[in-house]
């Protein structure tokens, strides 16, 4: 296995088929295979053990991660929105490597000792040029690692997730028809590269034949523009984008882009609310929630169309709380719940989700691997399955507060809160108590022009909720921290309520 060989099916099924395009250029899936062996000749005579990337969004991105599939050598994607401090701890861990960048960081970064930086433009030129592609050399190691992932650092220093070649191309493989899109099919990538909906979006859309429209810098408003202007049929949003892009919609009189006809997000929690409005926006568009990790090389289970049809139309409550679950395992991926002890445990009750399957990795940079007995990764988020096996994922299992004893949810009654009318978003986390050992506090944001009083935020609670879930302590605030990911940065928000507290 090699992710080469998803780029070698395509180009030669389809070879001038348009496969990418980003601000007004555009590649065939024949000139994307010739400029990664371009680019992989390259990276093999640099003499690098890596090859990075610090950028935005662009035809660079799939073309050195493949030339990095093809030379041999791990892909590792930056984020180019961290500081300066904490990308020189990145960049002496990548080192040596071939570092693609935007030019003025590939002028600053390419003085430093093991890095061999090339501006984006300059990047793209020379693997653009005419000429044959180099005939296909690269090594079928399934356990050669592909690609290096650097985790959000939400709860502490980022960790490098490996992700083997046989661990992606399992996911692509089983989740993926090969060119199963038609060439009216497109694709919007808007997440950024260093996110693994970023890469499995290329290797996905490459697979299936799918042309890639790539936009580097998100805004709901470019967002839609984009939609229209290249004829968009499927997309990926994180929670914060989905969320914008339903304002600006609403904002701008709720009409929806006339191609879209599947739109998925993922990637944190989605508030309900969000969910619903966006179900009425989009009309007939197909609604699909996709839940995965890095560790997990992308998705591992999905709410598919039907199911939010059906949850939507739904009076049943049980039924029609599967809006609010991550839907059902992915074929070829199984998922447990298992208590503290590592032991499985029965439908409803809340545990540890557990995963097992091909595409699943469970290792670092440097540290043993996570993987446990039997091939099962703890996956470190807290949950449930229903009786027909949906997944309700609530949270890090770090965030669990404890109150006397008590194991309460944080995302349980977030979920309560979000049915208020006055809010538009919140976050639950734990404050020290001195009676109880911890307390539950709630950081709200309420919708533009509402008011709530605190009060009235913990009786809303109480009527839905037991009175040990009641917030002792209500802060209102203008919007809460989220990374570029669309992950609350809950760590934040408890560290600044603690201190209220």
């Amino acid at each position: 296995m090699n992710l080469m060989m998803l780029l070698e099916m395509a180009a030669a099924s389809a070879g001038e088929r348009e496969a990418l395009v980003c601000e007004g250029e555009r590649w065939t899936h024949g000139e994307l295979f010739a400029a990664a062996g371009r680019a992989a000749a390259r990276v093999r005579a640099s003499g690098v053990e890596r090859v990075a990337l610090l950028d935005v969004s662009s035809p660079a991105v799939p073309i050195a991660l493949f030339a990095s599939a093809w030379a041999g050598r791990p892909f590792v994607p930056l984020n180019y929105r961290l500081t300066g401090p904490e990308l020189d701890v990145l960049i002496e861990r990548v080192r040596p490597a071939l570092l693609i960048a935007d030019r003025e960081r590939a002028a600053a970064l390419g003085r430093r000792e093991g890095v061999q930086a090339v501006a984006r433009e300059d990047f793209l030129a020379g693997v653009r040029a005419p000429g044959p592609a180099p005939d296909p050399d690269w090594a079928m190691e399934p356990d050669d690692v592909a690609i290096w992932l650097f985790t959000s650092g939400t709860t502490g220093a980022p960790k490098a997730a490996l992700l083997r070649h046989r661990h992606l191309v399992s996911y692509i493989l089983g989740s993926v028809e090969f060119m199963s899109a038609s060439e009216a099919d497109a694709a919007l990538v808007s997440v950024p590269p260093y996110h693994v909906a970023g890469m499995a979006a290329l290797l996905s859309s490459i697979y299936a034949g799918r042309r890639i429209v790539q936009l580097p810098a998100f805004s709901p408003e470019r967002w839609l523009a984009l939609v229209e202007s290249e004829r968009v049929t499927n997309a990926f949003v994180v929670p914060t984008m989905l969320a914008r892009v339903v304002d600006a919609l609403e904002a701008g009189g709720g009409k929806p882009p006339r191609t879209l006809r599947a739109l998925a997000y993922g990637g944190g929690k989605m508030p309900l609310p969000v969910i619903e409005r966006a179900m009425r926006l989009f009309g007939q568009a197909d609604l699909t929630n996709a839940y995965g990790l890095t560790e997990t090389s992308s998705t591992i289970a999905v709410l598919g169309p039907d199911d939010h049809r059906e949850a939507a139309a739904s009076d049943a409550p049980d039924v029609r709380r599967r809006l609010s679950s991550v839907g059902r395992p992915l074929p070829g991926v199984e998922v447990e719940i298992r208590d503290p002890d590592g032991k499985p445990v029965p439908a409803g009750q809340r545990g540890e989700v557990c995963v097992r399957g091909e595409q699943v990795s469970g290792e670092y940079l440097g540290r043993a691997s996570r993987i446990g007995p039997g091939g099962w990764f703890p996956t470190n988020d807290g949950g449930f399955l229903d009786e027909a096996g949906y997944l309700f994922v609530e949270g890090r299992i770090d965030d669990v507060i404890v109150r006397g004893g008590e194991n309460l949810s944080p995302g349980e009654i977030e979920d309560v809160l979000l049915g208020h009318p006055a809010v538009a978003d919140v976050a639950v986390v734990g404050v020290p108590d001195v009676e109880w050992g911890e307390g539950v506090a709630a950081a709200i944001v309420l919708k533009e022009g509402a008011q709530a009083s605190a009060g009235e935020i913990q009786a809303w609670v109480k009527k839905h909720l037991r009175s040990s879930r009641v917030p002792q302590l209500v802060r209102f605030e203008p919007e809460l921290p989220y990374n570029e990911a669309g992950k609350l940065l809950r760590r934040r928000v408890r560290e600044a309520l603690a201190r209220t507290s």
